[in-house]
């Protein structure tokens, strides 16, 4: 569900005194293929808020072909053989070249209008010769994708009077029945009256004769511009990307629940477990995005799909000290990091793709209030969320001993991979891959080394030293190094013996990735749904855990940790019901989010009492409705 659909919903059910709406949840679908040129355009726009503007990721938006588009076509190819678009590309390329932000809002805008008033033109041509209008009436409506959730936000009476435009285009363009059945016939007059309020809007705000100048180049129409300024926008993504979770969903393995003991027994862990997937705790951009922890590290690992275009070099990474998540902590450097895995993280001090924090509550802290520029938590908050990472435990691998050592029922390829990996190598100064991925402690030595992976920046700098990341799990976390700059294990292995001279054959290679493949392989990596265990109720089971620390937080009067937890769940719950198979108890799910917002609504009132009683009848709805669900 996306963002306004979710806010709407919500509203809807009576939530909007209790509920804070903005915030986006989990279930991100993967969007529909951009028409090359909407692509590029609402691309441009984007990469050219970010500082410094990667003048040539813009340059590749407009001429190369835009992942998953519609079509493999660059942008700049489909303008250019338009009437009037050789100019037009001419424009944007100047802009890039140029490197002037204001220049490529101007130009890139006038593309992509006269792009669609083409499509168009064509598809009111067709109609008049008795053809058929409705592939470039579709192209045309591709291109206004580009403009639409911007005239969406800042100019809503337009956005719905252009939305009856483009409904009176689809009927006026006529319809060819099947067999000759339900045909229907075409209005010219309309088709052009309704393409001239389209075209005379287009015009008047993304070809206007003069722009407004531009602090962001988010392209909302230049009218509204000049009546209120600067227009203050919900974020925003380019075309192509993918904050969901990936799929599989990793297998989350938690010490306590290991050890059999129930979550809802353990308020605080409970508690930093809501937190770990709530927006709430960073600021914006992340938190209307719907961003979380475990939207990067998805059930304690890595999210291997996630990708925003600008931000991400590649999935599964992100730069996150550049200057969209938090400006002030921008570092004005393109340094994009592979996603690191937490699971096992209580045994892999220090933290950081460089080590540089000893503490993890510290480390805890900087990504909440530095890269995603939140609030400063409450001690509260960090011992929750510190508690329940703790928590995260390695997969279990039954072809691995306690100490690191191989099981019974290793081949002989991975023993001699094994003694590979033991073996001194005077190349590197005497020691072994073992010397720092310590097989008895978790394969790390807790130590920062520069193997030669990192770049330089400057001569002489002391830069390059890289925290040993440890090797249990890492058949699930490719690609690999700091930067994600290795696609395999054996590119790994490779790697290493070319940058060394260690003169490994070409078997000793295989040995040796097989060896390292064992030590990260596990029993069971991935969450497995059938019959009753579902993803609702997976997230359904999680939500109602989250709402138990209400048994902590009313008695204490904490209202402000209740209501951060209330604004998380109930406004999920909800959204979860979008998700299940069992339509009929759909109802059920609002109701008890409902219930869940009335104990915020008592809160907000100062009525303890009141709270704590509709916090007896959400318990006594989810005893009643548990079973039933799934």
């Amino acid at each position: 569900m996306i963002l306004w659909q979710r806010a709407n919903l919500l509203i809807a059910m009576g939530f909007g005194a209790t509920v804070l709406v903005g915030v986006a949840n989990a279930h991100i679908v993967r969007e529909d293929p951009w028409h090359p040129v909407a692509a590029a355009y609402r691309a441009s726009m984007f990469l050219g808020d970010l500082v410094p503007v990667p003048w040539e990721r813009v340059g590749a938006a407009w001429t190369e072909a835009y992942p998953g588009a519609l079509s493999e076509d660059p942008a700049l190819e489909r303008l250019a053989k338009l009437d009037g678009g050789q100019t037009a590309a001419e424009a944007v390329e100047a802009a890039i070249i140029a490197r002037n932000r204001q220049q490529l809002y101007e130009s890139g805008s006038r593309a992509a209008s006269l792009v669609l008033r083409s499509m168009l033109d064509q598809a009111e041509a067709n109609l008049q010769e008795g053809g058929d209008p409705h592939g470039a009436l579709n192209d045309a409506r591709a291109i206004f994708r580009a403009f639409e959730e911007f005239i969406r936000q800042a100019d809503p009476k337009a956005y719905r009077n252009l939305g009856r435009a483009w409904l009176d285009l689809n009927t006026s363009a006529g319809a060819r029945g099947v067999l000759g059945a339900g045909e229907v016939a075409a209005d010219q007059q309309r088709f052009a009256s309704a393409k001239a309020e389209i075209e005379s809007y287009l015009v008047a705000n993304f070809e206007p004769e003069v722009f407004t100048p531009r602090t962001r180049l988010t392209p909302v129409p230049e009218t509204v511009v000049a009546m209120s300024g600067e227009p203050e926008m919900a974020p925003w993504l380019p075309p192509g990307n993918f904050i969901g979770d990936q799929t599989p969903l990793p297998l989350l393995v938690l010490n306590f629940e290991e050890q059999g003991i129930d979550e809802t027994d353990l308020p605080l862990i409970a508690y930093g477990d809501m937190l770990f997937d709530s927006p709430e705790i960073f600021g914006e951009p992340a938190r209307s995005l719907g961003i979380t922890c475990s939207t990067c590290h998805n059930r304690s690992d890595i999210n291997k799909e996630f990708f925003i275009p600008g931000v991400s070099h590649q999935p599964g990474a992100a730069d996150v000290d550049g200057s969209f998540f938090n400006a002030a902590f921008n570092d004005r450097r393109s340094d994009g990091i592979d996603m690191p895995s937490l699971r096992g993280i209580r045994l892999t001090a220090p933290y950081g793709r460089d080590g540089r924090f000893a503490s993890l509550r510290d480390f805890t802290r900087n990504v909440i209030v530095n890269e995603f520029a939140g609030p400063e938590p409450t001690p509260f908050m960090l011992d929750a969320l510190v508690g329940y990472i703790l928590e995260f435990d390695f997969l279990p691998n039954s072809k691995l001993t306690d100490a690191g050592g191989l099981s019974e029922s290793a081949s002989d390829e991975v023993r001699r991979g094994e003694a590979i990996f033991k073996r001194s190598f005077a190349q590197m100064d005497g020691k072994a891959c073992a010397s720092c991925h310590i097989p008895s402690a978790n394969f790390i030595d807790r130590r920062s080394h520069n193997i030669g992976s990192a770049s330089i920046a400057y001569d002489g700098a002391r830069a390059g030293a890289l925290d040993t990341p440890t090797l249990l799990g890492i058949r699930f976390t490719a690609p690999y190094f700091h930067d994600g700059s290795l696609p395999t294990i054996a590119s790994v292995v490779d790697w290493f013996d070319n940058r060394y001279g260690l003169g490994l054959t070409e078997d000793e290679r295989a040995d040796l990735t097989a060896y390292v493949e064992t030590v990260g392989d596990a029993d069971q990596p991935f969450e497995v749904f059938e019959g009753k265990h579902t993803p609702f109720r997976l997230a359904f089971e999680e939500l109602t855990t989250f709402a138990s620390t209400l048994e902590l937080l009313i008695p204490r009067r904490d209202a402000q940790h209740a209501k951060l937890m209330i604004d998380t769940v109930a406004a999920d719950l909800a959204a979860d019901a979008s998700t299940m198979s069992n339509l009929a108890a759909k109802p059920d799910v609002y109701e008890l989010a409902s219930k869940l917002a009335s104990v915020g609504g008592a809160i907000d009132a100062g009525d303890w009492a009141m709270a704590n009683e509709q916090w007896r009848a959400f318990k006594a709805h989810q005893a009643e409705i548990d079973e039933r669900m799934y």
